[in-house]
């Protein structure tokens, strides 16, 4: 999967003459907790709700709200907003946008065309796709099992679900104890939680847990 495939777009994006009052106002008219900043058509900046609000005047302050108004609309979103911003493209890999926004502690990042910003991909993007992930709409006999780390692990698994009757509404694979092991979350239709658990007996080295959802 790849990001042109899930970003947000078309693109809600300001100006970086636009006062933080006005900014603030359209991201919550439009539901939104970031933008990009375009000027001339080039991304010049991302700014969020955060940037917006840590602009405002504190609530305690002891500032009338015509003054308060005042000093707002003073205040652009160039002066709050992050100039070096990290981008992707339409093809960079879902799964490396999202490490690139977990290694920078970042919620979202333009997706640029060329020279040109065409969308946006998020944090809430990410959750929808975690979601479709491990099927979490879906209904069906939720497991997670511990088995060894080695070839051939996940074929027997698959094919025993498969004899069983089963088939694989999600399917997980996360890094288990240790290096020997690999923690596998799955989603099965079509079988009891009982059925499943046996078709796994002789394959898992442990059964974490195992629900009907």
């Amino acid at each position: 999967m790849l990001v042109g495939e899930r970003m947000s777009h078309p693109i809600i994006s300001i100006a970086p003459d636009m006062p933080v009052h006005d900014a603030l106002n359209l991201f919550k008219r439009e539901r939104i907790r970031r933008a990009p900043v375009i000027k001339d058509g080039k991304l010049v900046g991302i700014v969020s709700d955060k940037d917006l609000l840590n602009a405002s005047p504190s609530p305690a302050t002891s500032l009338s709200i015509w003054e308060m108004n005042y000093l707002m609309s003073k205040i652009t979103v160039s002066e709050v907003m992050t100039k070096k911003v990290l981008t992707v493209k339409e093809d960079t890999p879902i799964e490396e946008a999202a490490r690139i926004m977990a290694d920078n502690k970042i919620g979202g990042l333009p997706v640029m065309r060329d020279d040109h910003v065409v969308g946006i991909i998020t944090e809430t993007d990410l959750f929808k796709i975690f979601l479709e992930l491990m099927g979490a709409r879906e209904k069906g006999v939720r497991v997670t099992a511990l088995i060894e780390e080695k070839p051939g692990q996940l074929a027997k698994m698959t094919q025993a679900i498969a004899k069983g009757g089963g088939n694989f509404v999600a399917f997980g694979q996360f890094a288990g104890e240790d290096p020997s092991t690999r923690l596998v979350t799955m989603k099965v239709e079509g079988m009891k939680p009982d059925a499943v658990k046996q078709a796994l007996a002789d394959i898992a080295r442990e059964i974490w847990d195992i629900r009907e959802v």
